[in-house]
């Protein structure tokens, strides 16, 4: 079988000689190394592919895959994917959603801590200022004990998160309407059944939701209204759940607290936009208030060792054995007329 790995980084040549002699890699980088989509030959002779990227499309539509019997998203997130194009074909879109949940959930605490806690204002402080070496200069400390943490989207991640902020003694509740009734009792969280609601109580917001026409700004003007001014918005999802313009007046005006945003709408971070301008300038309304990471929270080298293997494990378990595995487009394929 031949794989062909689109908008790929680091490739680990010694993972990949692991699953013997009958499958073959083609090897498409991203970035600078790759200033064009794969050519429709690879497209042609490719039995599988892989998206690597969070960010960037496949690049080619899905009529270009004559021989693709499988497709795979190398990460949680497949909105990077056209669901509708390959459903046509009958061909199985697939993810990775179980590659870096500890990870993503550490993360969202650890931006949560930075901002709550003052670690990188500490440290500014101290190594900008002789004066720096104050309690005083982290101006979002607060106690942790007690706070509302609210969860968008109860999924692997969001649960890893709930459990983590749990252990803070802090008050969990959550909002996903997509689970079952009873989920609040297997849990042990308060389950809130409106956004609006969440937003009117929640001390701390985490997302962790996917990104569809659904949630894409579900954090916006409305919903970023209603909330406290102690609000903290966490975001390790998608960059495009949380509405940038809407969020920059916020926290601007002081009608939230601060935000640790480790996706952005726009990757690498827009330069122009107001809220990144203002950020690398260091303006008083987003010093110690705004948290940013490079669309990192996924990564340690055993999730990223992880995330490659098992996106190969799918297709391999599906095209030698038949076997398919997290399936995200199973309801708009039919497996029998595929299986024939």
């Amino acid at each position: 079988m031949r794989i062909l790995k689109v908008n790929t980084y680091a490739p680990d040549t010694a993972l990949y000689q692991a699953f013997g002699s009958d499958v073959t890699f083609d090897i498409h980088r991203s970035g600078a190394e790759a200033s064009a989509p794969p050519s429709l030959e690879r497209c042609r002779m490719a039995d599988a592919v892989i998206n690597c990227a969070a960010s960037i499309a496949i690049g080619v539509p899905a009529e270009a895959f004559e021989r693709c019997k499988i497709v795979v998203r190398e990460g949680v997130g497949y909105d990077t994917i056209n669901l509708s194009e390959w459903s046509a074909r009958n061909v199985p879109v697939c993810n990775v959603p179980d590659y870096g949940t500890t990870e993503v959930a550490d993360h969202a605490i650890a931006l949560l801590l930075t901002l709550t806690r003052g670690t990188a204002s500490y440290q500014e402080a101290i190594r900008d200022r002789a004066d720096g070496w104050s309690y005083a200069s982290a101006p979002r400390v607060r106690r942790l004990r007690g706070q509302t943490f609210a969860v968008l989207g109860l999924g692997r991640i969001g649960l890893a998160a709930a459990r983590r902020a749990a252990a803070f003694d802090m008050k969990v509740i959550f909002y996903d309407p997509y689970l079952p009734n009873g989920a609040e009792l297997a849990v042990g969280y308060e389950r809130v059944r409106s956004l609006d609601e969440v937003m009117a109580r929640a001390d701390i917001l985490s997302i962790h939701t996917p990104l569809n026409e659904e949630t894409k700004g579900m954090i916006g003007g409305t919903s970023l209204a209603r909330a406290k001014p102690d609000l903290i918005v966490i975001n390790t999802a998608r960059g495009p759940v949380v509405d940038l313009d809407a969020l920059t007046e916020a926290l601007r005006e002081g009608r939230i607290a601060g935000a640790g945003l480790d996706v952005l709408p726009t990757e690498p971070a827009d330069g122009d936009h107001a809220l990144i301008r203002a950020y690398r300038n260091r303006e008083e309304w987003t010093d110690g208030k705004l948290v940013l990471s490079p669309h990192a929270a996924f990564y340690s080298p055993s999730a990223l060792e992880d995330m490659q293997r098992k996106a190969i494990e799918v297709i391999v378990s599906y095209l030698r054995e038949g076997v398919l595995m997290n399936c995200v487009n199973r309801d708009a394929i039919d497996l029998k007329a595929r299986a024939a």
